[in-house]
């Protein structure tokens, strides 16, 4: 058994004596892209504004939420509570993706820095090198463009791409599409997903998705559940996120948060987002989303 995991296994076994295991992500039967399931996808980027989607050359959002307990004890370097209670972030598409993330929390500033086979942290203002800090960071960063940017994410760049079975969530009926990507998300060679597409109006209800790019959550299932959407700039977007862990314990709730605000175009540069604090440009909070 992997080590992160084993790590895991006696909270699993207090919480789980006489269980079972819940539902992963269906190993996919080939490679390529099936036309069905690429069709189902292309209506759920439609769907959430591809066009305007495509417009944006930068992104400037701002988050708040809320950890939950026990997950922060099982996964410390992962979750980082004691800097990561908000933040504000940068995306540029632009000749990226380029990813800058200012979290704040009690102890300060962690400022990171993504780009593609890249990684840098600072916490208050000051370079970290710790492998598993940066590993952490980097599957955080690419996570969030992820959960943010919902179907866009996986236009590009899957291994193969599978139509699975029909599921419900929070009583919407829902097609699920089975994707791999390589390399995955974070320092990931490769990471399998779940996508959850609303039959009714083909938003992105749900993706769950594995995370092999950092050596404790190597062999963990989560997934992310998508609420309140807005449209802002042509683009419809989830404004409330929920994480829950689904292996090894499942349900285990991970994470509660908000997207607070959001602007987009302001034009950014990566100077303006590079090193260990935002420029003046950049530093200026998302516009509030109301």
């Amino acid at each position: 058994m992997h080590p992160g995991l084993i790590r895991l296994l006696p909270i699993a076994l207090l919480l789980l004596l006489g269980g079972c295991m819940s539902r992963g992500i269906p190993q996919a039967a080939g490679s390529g892209e099936q036309p069905a399931a690429r069709a189902v996808l292309q209506k759920s980027a439609e769907a959430h504004g591809l066009a305007a989607f495509r417009q944006i050359d930068d992104l400037s959002v701002g988050y708040a939420g809320e950890w939950y307990g026990l997950v922060s004890k099982v996964q410390p370097i992962l979750i980082d509570s004691d800097f990561r209670q908000g933040s504000q972030e940068r995306i540029i598409f632009k000749g990226g993706p380029m990813i800058a993330q200012r979290h704040l929390g009690p102890k300060g500033s962690k400022q990171v820095i993504r780009r593609s086979g890249e990684v840098q942290v600072f916490y208050n203002d000051v370079p970290a090198d710790d492998r598993d800090v940066l590993a952490a960071a980097a599957l955080v960063a690419d996570g969030y463009r992820m959960f943010l940017t919902g179907p866009f994410y996986f236009l590009d760049g899957n291994l193969s791409l599978e139509m699975g079975e029909d599921e419900t969530v929070e009583g919407r009926p829902c097609t699920t599409l089975v994707a791999v990507r390589r390399p995955g998300h974070g320092l990931s060679a490769e990471d399998r997903y779940l996508l959850f597409i609303d039959t009714e109006n083909h938003l992105l209800r749900r993706v769950r998705f594995t995370m092999e790019g950092l050596e404790s959550t190597q062999g963990a299932i989560a997934e992310v559940d998508f609420f309140d959407h807005k449209e802002i700039a042509g683009v419809t977007w989830p404004t409330r996120f929920y994480e829950r862990l689904r292996k090894p314990i499942p349900s285990l709730p991970v994470h509660d948060w908000r997207l607070i605000g959001l602007d987009v175009n302001r034009g950014l540069s990566e100077a303006d987002i590079a090193g260990p604090s935002f420029s003046p440009k950049a530093a200026e909070a998302a516009r509030p989303i109301k």
